[in-house]
């Protein structure tokens, strides 16, 4: 995406509702991972304000009997997309949202530092509404300089496999998955 998509790490076509809970990253921190969960609030109920209230701190722990299970959760994420493929923002990926807790990925500890947190709204092990899809697409696109600076640059040009890529993406969210 262009840099004029972008302000001070918001998406400009995402709604914006601002969560309180996010800490800034380690100085020359680098943002390398995309760390991908599920969420729904209720469980298996879609649609309704239970997760913007949860990244707000506003839910009510006793609208539900499960929001009992998780009184006093303080988290967030970068971002929610919703079933129906609205994108909501809830933290600058400048900053560092509380979306993996304790967490490591290859060595390195503390996702959180290194991390974007993206909630697909629905059930750990139910399928996603196929209108989330093109969305995540959209948000974790992978340019080419060739693509970002038509005319001026072609690199990494007409060598590069572009199918070979997005194939091996989804064979390693696969491995991951299993």
């Amino acid at each position: 995406m262009s840099r004029g998509h972008w302000q001070s790490g918001w998406l400009r076509r995402a709604r914006t509702i601002q969560s309180p809970n996010f800490g800034p990253r380690p100085e020359d921190g680098v943002v390398d991972l995309v760390v991908l969960h599920s969420i729904s609030l209720p469980p298996g109920q879609f649609g309704g304000d239970g997760i913007e209230r949860l990244f707000t701190n506003r839910l009510d722990w006793s609208a539900h009997p499960y929001y009992e299970t998780i009184r006093g959760l303080i988290v967030s994420a970068h971002f929610v997309v919703r079933r129906d493929g609205e994108l909501v923002q809830f933290v600058s990926c400048d900053e560092r949202a509380w979306h993996a807790g304790r967490s490591s990925w290859r060595g390195r500890d503390g996702c959180n530092d290194f991390s974007i947190g993206v909630e697909l709204e629905g059930l750990e092990g139910d399928a996603f509404d196929d209108r989330q899809y093109p969305v995540l697409a959209a948000l974790v696109d992978v340019a080419g300089h060739e693509h970002v600076a038509p005319g001026r640059k072609a690199d990494p040009g007409a060598g590069f496999d572009w199918a070979r890529l997005r194939r091996s993406v989804r064979a390693a969210a696969l491995r991951f998955a299993a």
